[in-house]
C-alpha cells in the first residue's frame, strides 16, 4: 500500500503468534548484541518489519521479551549439533581443534552477550536445574565421542581430557581470565595433547607429561 508521504508501505507478513514470537525473540537477541538492555520496543518492530502495538499481541512486556531472548542465547542446542558435524574420520589434533573452535566461537558470543546486558553469570534456572545438567551431560558425551578411539592413546581418562580442554577453552576465550591473552584453538589444543615442557627437560620432571603418549605424538596428524 502507498501511504499519503508516496513511499510504499510492506505489509507485515501474516504469521501465528507462536512463529511471530520467535521472530521477536530472534530479533530481540540480535538487537541486545548492539544496544544491551537499552533496546526498544521501537527497534525490535523496525527490525522485524511490523508495527510496535504488534509486539504486544504476543508479549505483554518487553522485558518478557528480553527475557525469552537471553534464554534463547543460552539454549545449547546449536552448540550440540555443530559437535555432532565433526568429521570423526579427521586425524585427532584436526578433529580436536574443530571442536575447540566450535566452543570457543560459543563461549566469546555468550561472554559478550553478558557483558552488554550486565549478567555476571547466567541466569540461576538456566544454570542450575536438570534440563541444563543433562545438555552439560550431552556435550561432554559428544567431546567423548570426538576423541573417540584415540582415547586409548592418552595418558589420562578421556573423561578428565575432555574437562581439562573444556576448561583451558573457557579460560582463554575470556578477555579478563585470560589477561587479554586469548589463547587459539591451536595453542589450546597443543598444551592439552603436548603440554607446555621441552621435550629435552630432565628425567625428574617426566611426572608433567601431556596427556598423549610419546610414543602416538608423531601418530596425530597421520
Amino acid at each position: 500500500m502507498t501511504g499519503r508521504s508516496g513511499t510504499t508501505r510492506v505489509r507485515a507478513r501474516r504469521m501465528t503468534p507462536e512463529r511471530r514470537r520467535e521472530q521477536l525473540v530472534d530479533v530481540t537477541l540480535r538487537l541486545l548484541r548492539e544496544h544491551g538492555m537499552g533496546v526498544t520496543t521501537r527497534q525490535i518492530a523496525e527490525a522485524a518489519g511490523i508495527a510496535e502495538g504488534t509486539i504486544f499481541r504476543v508479549v505483554e512486556t518487553k522485558e518478557e521479551l528480553v527475557d525469552a531472548a537471553i534464554m534463547r542465547a543460552f539454549e545449547p542446542r546449536a552448540l550440540v549439533e555443530r559437535l555432532q558435524e565433526i568429521d570423526g574420520g579427521q586425524p585427532l589434533r584436526d578433529r580436536l581443534l574443530v571442536m575447540v573452535s566450535v566452543l570457543q566461537q560459543r563461549f566469546r558470543a555468550t561472554f559478550f552477550l553478558m557483558q552488554k546486558v550486565g549478567l555476571v553469570r547466567p541466569p540461576q534456572h538456566l544454570h542450575d536445574s536438570a534440563e541444563a545438567d543433562a545438555w552439560r551431560a550431552e556435550q561432554h558425551r559428544l567431546m567423548v565421542a570426538v576423541v573417540g578411539s584415540d582415547a586409548d592413546r592418552l595418558r589420562v581418562p578421556v573423561d578428565q581430557f575432555c574437562h581439562t580442554l573444556r576448561l583451558l577453552t573457557f579460560a582463554g576465550s575470556h578477555q579478563t581470565i585470560a589477561d587479554g591473552h586469548l589463547l587459539s584453538p591451536e595453542e589450546i589444543v597443543d598444551t592439552a595433547l603436548y603440554g607446555l615442557l621441552d621435550a629435552s627437560g630432565s628425567d625428574s620432571d617426566t611426572h608433567t607429561a601431556p596427556a598423549l603418549d610419546a610414543t602416538a605424538h608423531a601418530k596425530v596428524d597421520s
